[in-house]
């Protein structure tokens, strides 16, 4: 990481999630700060950076189930530090009109990824927005301006790994359903968040340990049911198989499946006539 690289606004008394996120993918950009955080989290939970590794496969995976029905734009929020597998790179491979636009609150992640699409992106069909997530409308039309994304045609919104982050009193709920709401019928929603519901055992201890030792950085864990993490895609239809752990969700035939029920993926659709 190059300690000059140091954008307005960077907490570094804190470790912060997007910087822990991308040391546990094999990134640079984070600070001594986040890589003993992420080092005391390994201590936790041993299998954090194959969690890690496994959410964003399951990223992947939902990136191109969504371009194979048609779908070539993509909402990204609270999209994190750019590392190997992003949005755009995904899609691009398979769709050379696929548009993305990342929506982040943390400076590093905001500035490390204008840099990325400065570098490697085209500025008609990518962009990033420094934002809060939880401010739908704004996010909404800020996205909407930089003459990246049709509102008129389906999109894919995505948060993953990031609402568990964010606890109910944040107004999280009420932003996702009217981002739910924006968006046109025949669109997806992705998501991945933590849980402790079906999870046993030293997995249930280790992730319990990690949601605890959360407390520390910047933004405190939240562990939600499967009925609280379903309530979040509202009327959509969750597609098959539904919301299983990210390492069970359409694996590629002959991958090895990451034995871990501790954080949790699912796509739901929105179709026609159907509320948000």
């Amino acid at each position: 990481m190059d300690p000059d690289f140091l954008p307005d606004a960077v907490d570094l008394d804190r470790p912060n999630v997007a910087r822990i996120y991308d040391w546990a993918l094999g990134g640079t950009a984070n600070w001594a700060i986040d890589r003993q955080y992420g080092e005391q989290a390994v201590q936790a939970f041993p299998l954090a950076k194959t969690l890690a590794r496994s959410n964003r496969d399951f990223l992947g995976r939902a990136v191109r189930y969504c371009l194979a029905e048609g779908i070539t734009q993509f909402l990204d929020l609270g999209s994190g530090i750019p590392t190997a597998g992003n949005v755009h790179e995904v899609a691009d491979d398979h769709a050379d009109d696929s548009r993305c636009v990342y929506v982040d609150n943390e400076p590093v992640a905001v500035a490390h990824g204008r840099i990325l699409l400065e570098e490697t992106g085209d500025p008609d069909r990518h962009a990033v927005l420094y934002a809060d997530l939880r401010d739908a409308e704004e996010v909404w039309e800020a996205a909407l301006a930089t003459g990246v994304l049709d509102p008129d045609r389906p999109m894919c919104l995505l948060s993953v790994a990031v609402l568990h982050f964010l606890p109910d009193v944040t107004g999280v709920r009420e932003a996702i359903r009217d981002y739910r709401t924006l968006l046109a019928p025949g669109s997806a929603y992705v998501l991945s968040h933590a849980t402790e519901s079906g999870v046993v055992g030293e997995e249930l201890a280790q992730i319990r340990r990690l949601v605890k030792l959360s407390e520390r950085s910047s933004s405190p864990a939240v562990s939600r049911s499967l009925d609280e993490i379903a309530a979040f895609f509202g009327n959509f239809d969750v597609v098959e198989p539904g919301i299983v752990p990210v390492g069970e969700w359409r694996p590629e035939p002959g991958a090895a499946t990451v034995p871990l029920a501790s954080v949790v993926g699912g796509v739901g659709r929105k179709r026609e006539g159907r509320f948000a």
